[in-house]
């Protein structure tokens, strides 16, 4: 009997989690007030859904992904400030007083910008206003392979009177790269920001999705006292009642900056025979296929030029 083949999406039927800070089932009317101003709930700035686009933000908090879920956008994380009281906790003594900053421009030596902190967590002196020490809140949402946007709008046209809603016959049906997020954003940030910051002495608390910390290698961990840096992990807990997901802490894993950032951008090499198994794989198919191109050598261009000037 042959396998039933699995679907490239998953159990699900439509990638979309939340939009606009609501799973899409819940029909309350602060659902339908924020899908309908495109206001995101979790934001401390400004009222609206900036990501993406300002005029046409893609209003998309999470994306259903296999059995579970994938927070792709970094705001998800601000629900109830949790993450800066976190951070804070690790950054500084507990009798500390100090606030965030949030979108601070970090530059290196030679004034080049290093890209921007997502959060500055600053403690002060109450007396004078004094900056005491702080510490950088990095938040890593997730990349997304396939496309997203298509069926966000097609729900946006829908939203007021759908009752189901099918995705399952889209060509790039969305799901969550994390490799990606990890090699090309995460481990980048890491780098150049967190370089700067580690050089300095200061401490960084990298805010992920609980799905997401799973994908990267087992990190060597130290005590509080002794880290460098704070790798907050959450997840988003149903609340059944309420028909929403609720931000939830599941760990915070503390590690030295250098080992960690090595155990994650060092790839752990394999066997190499099975390289050269795959090179004489490859080799053996170019040398039994007579019509694949062969690059001409030196001597066949300088003869082939000749023929041409005779």
């Amino acid at each position: 009997m042959a396998k039933e083949k699995k679907p490239k999406h998953g159990p699900h039927s439509h990638p979309l989690a939340e939009v606009f800070g609501f799973p899409i089932t819940n029909q309350s009317d602060e659902a339908q007030r924020h899908r309908h101003g495109k206001l995101c709930p979790f934001h401390n700035r400004v009222p609206s859904c900036t990501k993406d686009k300002v005029k046409n933000p893609l209003g998309v908090c999470s994306i259903l992904n296999n059995n579970g879920l994938a927070i792709t956008c970094p705001i998800r994380f601000t629900e109830r400030n949790l993450i800066v009281s976190d951070a804070a906790g690790f950054f500084f003594p507990e009798d500390s007083s100090w606030t965030f900053l949030p979108e601070v421009k970090l530059k290196d030596r030679h004034g080049k910008s290093a890209g921007n902190i997502d959060f500055v967590l600053v403690s002060y002196d109450k007396k004078t206003g004094t900056v005491t020490d702080f510490g950088a809140i990095e938040i890593q949402g997730v990349y997304i392979s396939g496309n997203v946007r298509k069926p966000f709008e097609q729900y946006m046209k829908e939203y007021k009177t759908i009752k189901t809603f099918d995705w399952t016959k889209a060509k790039d049906f969305p799901r969550a790269d994390y490799l990606s997020s990890s090699r090309k954003r995460l481990v980048p940030q890491l780098i150049y920001k967190g370089g700067i910051l580690h050089s300095w002495n200061k401490k960084t608390a990298v805010v992920l999705h609980e799905d997401f910390f799973k994908t990267l290698p087992e990190l060597p961990e130290v005590s509080k006292e002794h880290a460098d840096v704070a790798w907050c992990i959450y997840t988003l807990k149903e609340d059944t009642g309420k028909n929403r997901y609720i931000l939830d802490k599941r760990k915070i894993v503390y590690t030295k900056f250098k080992p960690a950032l090595d155990k994650i951008s060092i790839a752990e090499p394999g066997d190499v025979t099975d390289f050269i198994k795959t090179l004489q794989k490859k080799l053996k198919q170019k040398v039994n296929n007579k019509t694949a191109y062969e690059a001409p050598s030196i001597k066949e261009l300088f003869d082939e030029e000749n023929d041409d000037t005779a």
